[in-house]
């Protein structure tokens, strides 16, 4: 869930530590990510940096073992280990809210593989309202590419910092996308299913939309203006909001990840138990060449391939083709 001002950020984290108990301070990043990026733009890195500021430790991807032993060198081996069950963490909503607000209702809309997220600028928010929602754009490699097509999964969440909910008895989200011309979208507006099994739901709004950018170049973001009623936990108020946003054709490497959508057991929601299957060399090229130019650089490696990427560049030229990636993946 991405914040939109310093402010929601500020109560993100204060909604984590309290459901997490954590005594730890936390450091709130500027809205620009400059400590993220500053400290290498990955996703899931991990430091370990002295009380003088010294950084003792700089992993690109968070090993909770190895940091485990960072810390029983630098600081001081645990008497007992913590265990999750000890902690007594607080579920979603601590504050019990005035009617059941169900989850699981309403069916996700399947991404497909590979999509990236993409820039999002909010344009228009009305001043008395927050943004209850928050938009999440993702597109498919193909439709990134110059005069490209494809599938944009576009969701529509809501932050539980605001503590508010759907109510069915209102009328469903609707949305309109405007394109410039040579743009082609379909559908260019929709509305939420409407839900006939529970009152009130927090389960995302989502839609697979259809994008033809070949009539010619074009790189003019697409404009989308969503219109739904915001429903108070405590039960005491409903507006009707109304937000605009830009969607842009180039990737956000600071949206993060989605997990697949898939509860504790590892199952998604109404899905059948998916068989285990090897990586896919082309999934992972397609996600990591994000600039789309044939090849993928250690900056734009993620996960453990950066520490296996110099196995990767036979040729030493400090980049990754398809057919490296291919040829340093396990036969069987």
């Amino acid at each position: 869930m991405q914040p939109v001002t310093l402010e929601e950020r500020l109560s993100h984290i204060a909604a984590a530590k309290k459901k997490l108990g954590t005594k730890i301070s936390w450091i709130a990043d500027s809205m620009e990510n400059d400590l993220k990026h500053a400290f290498g733009d990955r996703n899931n890195s991990e430091f370990v940096i002295s009380p003088e500021g010294k950084v003792l430790v700089a992993r690109p991807w968070s090993d909770p073992e190895a940091l485990r032993k960072d810390l029983e060198k630098f600081a001081v081996k645990a008497e007992s280990l913590t265990a999750v069950e000890d902690l007594e963490l607080q579920g979603e909503r601590p504050d019990q809210p005035a009617k059941k607000i169900e989850s699981g209702v309403v069916p996700r809309v399947p991404r497909p593989q590979g999509m990236q997220p993409l820039r999002i600028d909010v344009l228009k928010v009305q001043s008395e309202n927050p943004l209850y929602v928050k938009l999440r754009a993702e597109a498919e490699a193909g439709l990134l590419k110059e005069g490209g097509k494809g599938k944009l999964h576009i969701g529509f969440h809501l932050d539980p910092i605001h503590h508010v909910h759907w109510n069915n008895l209102a009328p469903p989200l609707e949305f309109t996308i405007m394109a410039s011309e040579g743009i082609e979208v379909s559908p260019s507006s929709g509305s939420a299913a409407k839900v006939e099994e529970v009152e009130a739901d927090s389960d995302p709004r989502e839609f697979l939309i259809k994008v033809d950018r070949s009539a010619e170049t074009n790189h003019e973001p697409l404009t989308l203006v969503v219109n739904y009623f915001a429903c108070d936990d405590g039960d005491k108020w409903c507006k009707a909001v109304s937000h605009e946003y830009s969607i842009h054709w180039e990737v956000d490497r600071d949206a993060g990840r989605v997990q697949n959508r898939r509860g504790m057991s590892g199952r998604s929601r109404g899905a059948e138990e998916p068989s285990r299957r090897r990586p896919n060399p082309e999934m992972i090229f397609e996600r990591m060449d994000s600039d789309k130019d044939g090849s993928i650089t250690k900056s734009e490696a993620r996960g453990p391939m950066v520490e296996r990427f110099d196995r990767f560049d036979t040729n030493e030229d400090g980049a990754v083709t398809l057919e490296e990636l291919k040829a340093g993946f396990p036969r069987s």
